[in-house]
């Protein structure tokens, strides 16, 4: 007697919330007055968890009750407020989604319950009903998943509060299960496993779409920064607010290295990613950038942790950036040998600009006086920065000190070579004819050829600085190779 009693109250109950939907229907003026309207999912739930069955007979039971007392719960409609049952199952109800939501953002690591969306519901529909969520409702979940990936939640934590979210639902309905045959499990279980792939998939897509755009957005915030950074050109309060996302501190000083492939490449981009990794795991995640700038790979880092000294004009070594970087990338199977070019630490936005010039100034001049060093720093190019600010000297220098050997057979340019060499060993005529291929008798008759064109001996200490700052600078001018340009004095 007391099952059946309970029986008998939980199908009033039931009965009670499908009249309390209908009349809700019929009160906003539904066009489906005449077919019949499904309960809330809070009053379905709440029927389920006092003595459901399963949803295809459950929906038959429930119609025909609601059919034979229609009449009636229209006149109550008007005269009588809703049952007390009908309000208490829909709050049960409704407080057990609240309830299922909190427990998987819990299992999820505080995830937040939001990103459920209608998610719950749906479980529900498709557990009670066999309903299914329409091409809306898919995606609805789209969108979640892209607000997951922009409030920083992680792809296995968003999943994890799906999953968790429908186990919680399931375990939520145990007269469900108790009382269903097995064919009625089986396809109740389908369809909740349905909706969950549907959901979960379409959660991940909606992540993993809103993850690419991040990225691309963050591509071209970091080329606009790194560009502006290199220039020096940009408003000084718009830097600081662009690059505090990048972790970078523009009140510190920094250093900038350039790297140069000894081969063209057709894109330094996966030199640039390898190089990140490893920078990045060296240094840490703050104060450095790693990108790439006219087919040159840029790495910016925070001098303190380059062993770079502070002071800016000093102009010992530029720390072990330049060692770092180089080591590096010749690992790598492309692009070697590469070169490396370190500015000098400077503190400050602006800074950032002028190290970089530096480490520009160096590749141009290492590439262009053919120095086969591969790691260029500051120091290594003092001479020729101070050789090349006066042209018009250096122009005047070459032609009056140079020019007199374009008159021997097979012009300047042996001569010019053999100096070069010479002056590259050490002036020890032995190791330049090894270098040259030549014997050593070739060479001293190159340079006793030097010493009546010109009117300088080589072996003459007080003629040798002459000489050799006039080769330096035929380096730079590009001669013999191209014309000079005309002379002061000439």
């Amino acid at each position: 007697m007391p099952e059946a009693a309970s029986q008998v109250t939980a199908h009033d109950r039931l009965t009670s919330v499908l009249l309390r939907c209908r009349r809700q229907a019929r009160e906003r003026g539904s066009p489906a007055e005449d077919r019949g309207t499904a309960p809330t999912q809070g009053a379905v739930l709440a029927g389920l968890r006092h003595g459901g069955v399963y949803w295809g007979q459950a929906v038959d039971k429930w119609t025909d009750a609601w059919m034979a007392n229609r009449d009636a719960s229209s006149r109550s409609r008007r005269s009588a407020t809703p049952a007390r049952g009908a309000v208490q199952s829909r709050d049960e109800g409704d407080d057990w989604l609240v309830r299922v939501a909190d427990g998987a953002s819990e299992d999820a690591g505080g995830v937040s319950p939001e990103l459920l969306g209608n998610y719950l519901p749906m479980l529900a529909d498709a557990a009670t009903f066999g309903r299914f969520p329409g091409r809306a409702q898919i995606e609805a979940v789209r969108l979640l998943g892209r607000r997951a990936a922009e409030q920083g939640v992680s792809a296995g934590r968003g999943v994890d509060l799906y999953l968790s979210a429908a186990r919680r639902v399931w375990d939520g309905l145990p007269a469900v299960v108790r009382e269903r045959d097995n064919a009625a499990v089986r396809a109740a279980a389908g369809a909740v496993l349905r909706v969950v792939d549907d959901a979960v998939a379409t959660f991940a897509e909606g992540y993993a779409e809103a993850g690419r755009e991040m990225v691309r957005r963050e591509a071209t915030m970091r080329r606009a920064l790194v560009e502006d950074l290199l220039s020096g050109d940009a408003h000084l309060s718009e830097l600081v607010e662009r690059a505090e996302p990048f972790g970078l501190d523009l009140t510190r000083a920094h250093q900038v290295a350039l790297a140069q492939p000894g081969r063209r490449l057709s894109s330094v981009e996966a030199a640039t990613t390898a190089l990140e990794r490893f920078v990045l795991d060296r240094f840490g995640d703050r104060d450095v950038l790693v990108a790439t700038k006219e087919g040159l790979v840029v790495v910016l880092a925070l001098a303190e942790r380059t062993d770079a000294p502070l002071t800016a004009d000093r102009l010992g070594a530029t720390g072990d950036l330049g060692k770092i970087v180089h080591g590096e990338l010749s690992r790598l199977r492309r692009g070697a040998p590469w070169r490396v070019a370190v500015g000098r630490p400077y503190p400050g936005a602006y800074g950032i600009s002028r190290s970089y010039e530096e480490a520009r100034e160096g590749l141009t001049m290492a590439t262009r006086m053919q120095l086969d060093r591969p790691i260029v720093e500051t120091r290594d190019l003092l001479t020729y920065r101070v050789l090349s600010r006066d042209q018009p000297a250096l122009v005047d220098l070459v032609y009056f000190v140079l020019d007199p050997l374009e008159q021997a057979r097979g012009g300047a340019g042996p001569l010019v070579e053999t100096l070069t060499t010479y002056f590259d060993c050490g002036c020890v005529a032995t190791t330049a004819a090894a270098r040259l291929h030549l014997s050593v008798r070739a060479v001293t008759y190159r340079l006793d050829r030097v010493r009546s064109l010109t009117g300088f001996d080589p072996l003459d200490p007080a003629h040798r600085f002459t000489l050799h700052a006039a080769v330096l600078g035929a380096k730079l001018l590009g001669w013999p190779e191209r014309p000079l340009p005309p002379a002061s004095g000439s």
